[in-house]
């Protein structure tokens, strides 16, 4: 669960990682008065789960309330990167010295967490580790012995002389939002040396794991102030693996190693997958079609990609879900279907009697992705 940055900010102070007065507005008269209380010169953020703001016009800096009034109205109005925007977070302009980064991420494949500073900040990280990768500081930290000082000293060792002791204050107080909050990521970008020699956290993004949230309340209940998109409402409702991405080929698929595999292999086709589907190991007529019915209610999939590799599920069923769906929802879309296991050569039977002109079988994985990719394409184009 992604908080929102002034959630993860309230979350900061409440650890005394030090922050920059600001408050939220969810109308263009409200930022007005917040930037009236606060001198006139303020940053206005829009508050979404996705990142990007600063380049797409999600951050505003001005230098007046009325200013403000018109930054909040312009991003309430219209969104960033097609996702509605409720609220503004409105905060003081601050005169910063110097920026960096810093965070502490869950390293499944080390089954500890991972520290991370760098001495540049305000920027996308993956962007430094490629092109400076010497401006990041690693440490991997046992969740059992905590996150030990000779590590921090190592980890903000290359930040100024000014910088040091403030940062790893703050990096001290993220690994205690980690623990207390049973966070995945804690992010701050930048963290900033201010010109008064005092370092705040200027953004704010804190992961929760869901699977903790029975033990999280307080957290829990701030999901009701998400936007909820309508497609990911209706998967959870069923109970299915779903995730929303942001491509044209839908994805359903069996197992969540094969539903990866199978984007990885649209996107080496030259597509992208608008979402990842997992029906499970044991997949019926009813999960098929209710799959089926969830992907094609996505307006941005222009194609569907259904690939099956039969063990539990049993491709027959298969194929009746997918027929089933199609009595319910109009299949505006052409749909690729690749089975194999367990019975694939009855559902391409059925599928193959049933003559359904959105059905086209393939009979590999490859040669599904690259049908469903150029589909998308020309259905793109003849809209």
């Amino acid at each position: 669960m992604d908080l929102f940055e002034h959630q993860g900010k309230e979350l900061f102070a409440r650890h005394g990682i030090p922050l920059v007065e600001g408050s939220v507005a969810e109308s263009a008269e409200e930022a007005r008065r917040i930037a009236e209380r606060l001198g006139g010169r303020v940053a206005v953020k829009a508050q979404v789960q996705i990142g990007g703001r600063g380049k797409g016009g999600g951050i505003a800096l001005v230098d007046s309330a009325n200013e403000a009034a018109a930054a909040a109205a312009r991003i309430l109005d219209n969104g960033f990167a097609g996702t509605p925007v409720t609220r503004v977070l409105v905060e003081r302009l601050v005169d910063i010295a110097e920026q960096f980064y810093a965070a502490i991420t869950l390293d499944r494949a080390s089954a500890n967490y991972l520290a991370m500073v760098s001495s540049e900040g305000g920027m996308d990280i993956e962007e430094i580790a490629r092109e400076r990768p010497a401006a990041i500081r690693r440490a991997h930290v046992d969740p059992v012995l905590g996150i030990k000082d000779y590590q921090v000293r190592y980890l903000v060792g290359h930040l100024s002389a000014g910088a040091k002791e403030g940062a790893a204050d703050v990096l001290r107080k993220m690994y205690e939002v980690v623990g207390a909050a049973d966070a995945t990521l804690v992010e701050i970008n930048p963290l900033c040396l201010l010109k008064d020699g005092v370092v705040v956290a200027l953004d704010a993004k804190v992961t929760i794991d869901d699977n903790a949230l029975f033990r999280q309340p307080e957290l829990a209940a701030l999901r009701s102030t998400f936007p909820v998109d309508p497609t990911q409402a209706r998967a959870n409702e069923k109970g299915l693996q779903y995730v929303k991405l942001d491509g044209e080929v839908g994805i359903i698929g069996n197992g969540a190693g094969l539903v990866m595999s199978t984007l990885d292999v649209v996107t080496q086709a030259g597509g992208k997958p608008a979402n990842f589907l997992d029906l499970g190991g044991g997949a019926s007529v009813d999960s098929m079609a209710t799959s089926m019915e969830v992907v094609l209610s996505d307006p941005a999939v222009r194609s569907v990609l259904v690939n099956i590799f039969g063990g539990i599920t049993r491709g027959e069923l298969v194929a009746q879900g997918i027929l089933e769906a199609l009595t319910h929802v109009e299949a505006r879309v052409p749909i690729v279907v690749r089975l194999d296991g367990t019975n694939a050569e009855e559902g391409r039977r059925i599928l193959r009697e049933a003559a359904h002109p959105a059905i086209v079988p393939a009979a590999t994985m490859l040669e599904a992705a690259r049908k469903a990719v150029e589909l998308a394409h020309a259905t793109q184009e003849a809209r």
